[in-house]
């Protein structure tokens, strides 16, 4: 059961302040609240980090495009981190809450970038230098900058996957054609989006969770397929490969995050022998969006599309296992809202 909610000129307020993070994580009123989003240039001011910190997430999680740095210039990439590090309303969500996240093309160094960036080591040092990863974190000696972590409150648990979507990736597809797409679908069974290493990870962490929630992350769109853009489309049977993945082990109640759009929507799709819909909360972007969106086809789309800056929120109820999904605009204000129950 769900409710679907579209919202518009409607703010709200969060109560309660952050408390020290010790072993178990706080809660507000039995929910763990997660925020999300990408696509924020360091360059422009981002108006909603003030709005994350009014929710009092226990955690923020980057999309992905956390800066702009089309690059193999190292020093410009440090230089574009430490610009955004420094802005004091993200320094604000430091301060507050648990960061955690994954890249994109453009904080890799390469738009719609894979395997083939020839900068990929060295972007993800930066990248992990700002993500204040410690310099004994296994993330330091492996490649690609996938990673878990795990949420313990007095309620329940919450585990975040976290997946990279670049490092692994196989070349696309370029669209030859008239239609408009910049990408058509690899032919079945072509190409890979997260590679070997990491697809076995990534089944022994679905496969050993034993949290009431499980997040997984991705830079990009899992389910929307007719855009034509980046998506895990491109890669047809690796999208069938993370659906037997999910479906075949003992993780509890998977939900998708994804960015890279510039537009938020929820899709959604029913699997056969999962006993609840697979939801893809999209949340892009936070300083900028695709303000000239007419439509675009994706099959699997539940409620509008929001195409103004926003960033996501997720009220996970560990009590009765409900989530209120938000779409939170400049404002405090709602803009979409999803509601599930598991």
């Amino acid at each position: 059961m769900r409710i679907i909610i579209a919202l518009f000129g409607f703010a709200f307020l969060c109560f309660g302040c952050k408390t020290a993070q010790t072993d178990l994580y706080p809660l507000q009123d039995d929910e763990f609240v997660i925020a999300f989003g990408s696509c924020n240039r360091q360059d422009e001011e981002n108006r909603l980090w003030d709005d994350v910190v009014a929710n009092n997430p226990a955690v923020w999680i980057w999309g992905g495009d956390n800066i702009y740095s089309d690059t193999d210039n190292m020093r410009e990439m440090r230089k574009d981190y430490e610009e955004q590090r420094y802005q004091g309303g993200y320094k604000a969500v430091v301060k507050s809450m648990d960061v955690i996240g994954t890249w994109d093309d453009h904080d890799y160094g390469l738009n719609d970038g894979g395997a083939e960036w020839k900068m990929k080591d060295e972007a993800q040092e930066l990248f992990l230098n700002f993500m204040d990863v410690p310099k004994n974190d296994p993330r330091r000696n492996q490649k690609g900058v996938y990673n878990s972590k795990i949420y313990n409150t007095k309620a329940g648990s919450v585990k975040v996957i976290i997946l990279d979507t670049r490092y692994f990736r196989s070349p696309l597809t370029k669209n030859l054609g008239d239609s408009g797409k910049r990408f058509i679908p690899n032919p079945p069974g072509v190409g890979t989006m997260l590679g070997e290493t990491q697809w076995a990870w990534l089944q022994n962490e679905l496969n050993t969770s034993t949290a009431d929630f499980n997040i997984i992350v991705s830079s990009i769109q899992v389910l929307s397929n007719k855009h034509g853009f980046e998506a895990w489309a491109n890669f047809p049977s690796e999208v069938e490969k993370l659906f037997s993945m999910i479906k075949s082990s003992p993780a509890k109640r998977v939900i998708l995050l994804s960015g890279d759009r510039h537009i938020s929507e929820f899709s959604e799709i029913n699997i056969s022998g999962l006993d609840y819909p697979l939801i893809d909360f999209t949340s892009s972007g936070l300083t900028h969006t695709y303000e000239a969106y007419s439509g675009e086809e994706n099959p699997y789309r539940v409620g509008e599309v929001i195409n103004v800056k926003s960033f996501g929120l997720l009220k996970i109820n560990l009590k009765n296992y409900r989530v209120k999904m938000q779409m939170i605009g400049d404002g405090n204000e709602v803009l979409n809202e999803l509601e599930q129950g598991y």
